[in-house]
């Protein structure tokens, strides 16, 4: 009877085990995700800027600009990378991480100013160090 208890409470721990993670897949896809239309919106923003692009990453999008990454889209935010250029134009914006473990970035709130945005994210570029090629 005690081994048939515990053959029991090993499937009910397997079975919520796999309940669980099924939700969990479920809230990172259709809770905490970045939605392709923020993205379209942002890209349409900056999209006097030549050379800019967008790449999926793990239901987020990674914003670059002429091959750096400038930032990124994290739960339908913009943010971009905390360079100096960047702080002195939004003084107000507070450092957020972009998930968990990650670096912490800027929030920028004023999307609907094309022609700020466009300076912050030429100056975000011009701050960032040159990118590394990969050798194959």
């Amino acid at each position: 009877m005690f081994r048939f208890a515990q053959h029991v409470q090993k499937k009910t721990i397997v079975a919520f085990s796999c309940d669980f993670l099924i939700i969990l897949r479920f809230i990172r896809r259709n809770v905490m995700a970045s939605s392709k239309e923020y993205l379209d919106f942002v890209l349409d923003q900056l999209s006097g800027l030549d050379e800019i692009s967008s790449r999926a990453m793990m239901g987020e999008f990674i914003i670059y600009y002429r091959d750096k990454v400038v930032g990124g889209i994290y739960d339908n935010r913009f943010l971009v990378k905390p360079v100096e250029s960047a702080l002195s134009m939004m003084p107000e914006a507070e450092l957020e991480l972009p998930y968990e473990g990650g670096s912490k970035m800027l929030p920028v709130d004023d999307l609907e100013n094309r022609e700020f945005l466009h300076r912050l994210i030429e100056s975000v570029y011009n701050e960032l160090p040159d990118t590394k090629r990969r050798l194959k």
